[in-house]
C-alpha cells in the first residue's frame, strides 16, 4: 500500500516514515524555536509515543484545554501569549500533537502569529486522522456556532500514527467513523459498499487511507471551497445545528454523534428531492443507528435547530445551502430546502 499522499504543498504520511521526515524538516530548517501544542489528554496519553519516535530536542510544550467547549478565542489569547512570552518569532514551529481541537485551533493560531508561522499536524484521534488535521483549513468557534472565525493556511506535513487510535474510548472511535462514512457517500469508489455490510467497523491503515485519499482528491480539485470540496460537508448542516444546539448541555455529543443524524436526515431530503435510492435510505439509517445512541430532540428543539441553520458557513444572501446526493458519489451543490422537509427529515430520523 502507498503511505504518501501528496497535497501539492504538503505531505500525508504514515507512521515512522512520517517522524523521520518530521526530523528532517526540524533539522534543516533552522526553526527559531518548535512548540509542541497538546491538550490534557494528549499530554498524557500521547506525548511518550511522540517523543519516544522523534529524536527533537529543546521542545517548547503549549497546552490547551480539551473539548469543543474550549475551541474559541479565549484559548487562542492564551496560546498566542505563551508563544510570545516564550520567545516565538516568524521562524518558529508550531506542532500540534492531538485531535480536533487541538489540530484546527493550533493551526488557526500558526497562521495568524506573526501573520503565519509553519505547522505540522500529528493527529491523535481518527476524525483528526481522517478530516480535521487534512486539508488546510483551520478554525475556531463562534458562541456555540461551529468554525466560524478560520482560514485556509496549509500545515508543513501531517503524520497519521494509527498507534494512537490504541488511546481512544470506543466513542470517540465512532465519532471519526461518521466522517469516513460519509466519505465513503460522496465519492464513487466502493467503500460506501464494504462499509454497509460490515458487521464490525475498523480502524486499520487501509480504511484510514482510503478515507484521507477521497477528502485529499476532493481538496486538490477545489481547494477554496468554490464547488467539490463543499460535497465534504454533507450531513453537516443539520449536524452541525444540532452539535451547536446540544453544546453546552447536558445532551453534548460528539462531533460523529451529531453528524450521523446530519447523514440521515440530508439523505431522506436527497430521497425526496432528487431520487435518492429509498433501499440506500433505509440501508444508512439501519447502519448508522446501530453504531450511535439515538438522541431525542423535541419540537422546540427541531425548530431551534432550523434558526441555527442560517449560520452555515456555506449559506449566501441569506439563502441556507445543502449538499445533498442524487446517489452515492454525485453531489449536487447548493440547493435549498423547504422548512417543512427539514422538520420532516429529522421526524425520519427520530421514528
Amino acid at each position: 500500500m502507498n503511505i504518501d499522499i501528496s497535497a501539492k504543498e504538503y505531505s500525508v504520511i504514515f507512521s515512522k516514515k512520517g517522524f523521520n521526515y518530521l526530523n528532517n524538516i526540524v533539522k534543516n530548517s533552522n526553526y527559531s524555536k518548535v512548540f509542541l501544542h497538546v491538550d490534557n489528554n494528549t499530554k498524557k496519553y500521547c506525548l511518550d509515543h511522540f517523543l519516544k519516535q522523534t529524536n527533537l530536542k529543546n521542545l517548547e510544550l503549549i497546552e490547551s484545554k480539551d473539548g469543543e467547549e474550549n475551541k474559541n478565542i479565549n484559548s487562542c489569547l492564551s496560546l498566542w501569549d505563551l508563544i510570545s512570552s516564550l520567545g516565538g518569532d516568524r521562524k518558529s514551529l508550531v506542532i500540534n500533537l492531538g485531535g480536533g481541537v487541538v489540530t484546527d485551533m493550533g493551526g488557526f493560531i500558526a497562521s495568524t502569529f506573526k501573520r503565519g508561522i509553519d505547522y505540522i499536524n500529528v493527529p491523535t484521534t481518527l476524525l483528526s486522522m481522517v478530516d480535521a488535521s487534512v486539508g488546510g483549513k483551520t478554525g475556531i468557534d463562534f458562541g456555540i456556532l461551529k468554525n466560524q472565525i478560520g482560514t485556509f493556511y496549509d500545515p508543513k506535513l501531517v503524520i497519521v500514527d494509527p498507534f494512537f487510535l490504541n488511546t481512544l474510548p470506543k466513542e470517540e472511535l465512532l465519532s471519526g467513523y461518521a466522517e469516513v462514512f460519509k466519505h465513503s457517500m460522496i465519492n464513487d469508489n466502493n467503500q460506501f459498499n464494504e462499509l454497509i455490510i460490515k458487521k464490525e467497523i475498523s480502524f486499520d491503515h487501509q480504511t484510514i487511507y482510503k478515507s484521507i485519499l477521497v477528502k485529499n482528491e476532493i481538496v486538490l480539485k477545489d481547494k477554496k471551497e468554490i464547488k467539490e470540496r463543499k460535497s465534504l460537508n454533507y450531513g453537516h448542516t443539520i449536524g452541525h445545528a444540532i452539535e451547536s444546539l446540544f453544546l453546552n448541555t447536558n445532551k453534548k455529543l460528539l462531533h460523529g454523534e451529531a453528524i450521523s443524524i446530519g447523514i440521515i436526515s440530508e439523505t431522506y431530503i436527497s430521497s425526496k428531492l432528487f431520487n435518492f435510492p429509498e433501499n440506500k435510505l433505509k440501508s444508512i439509517k439501519s447502519h448508522l443507528n446501530s453504531l450511535y445512541k439515538k438522541v431525542e430532540i423535541n419540537e422546540l428543539e427541531i425548530y431551534d435547530i432550523i434558526d441555527l441553520l442560517k449560520h452555515d458557513k456555506k449559506n449566501s444572501h441569506g439563502k441556507v445551502n445543502f449538499i445533498l446526493l442524487e446517489d452515492i458519489g454525485k453531489p449536487v451543490y447548493d440547493k435549498q430546502v423547504p422548512k417543512d422537509l427539514i422538520i420532516e427529515s429529522l421526524k425520519y430520523y427520530l421514528s
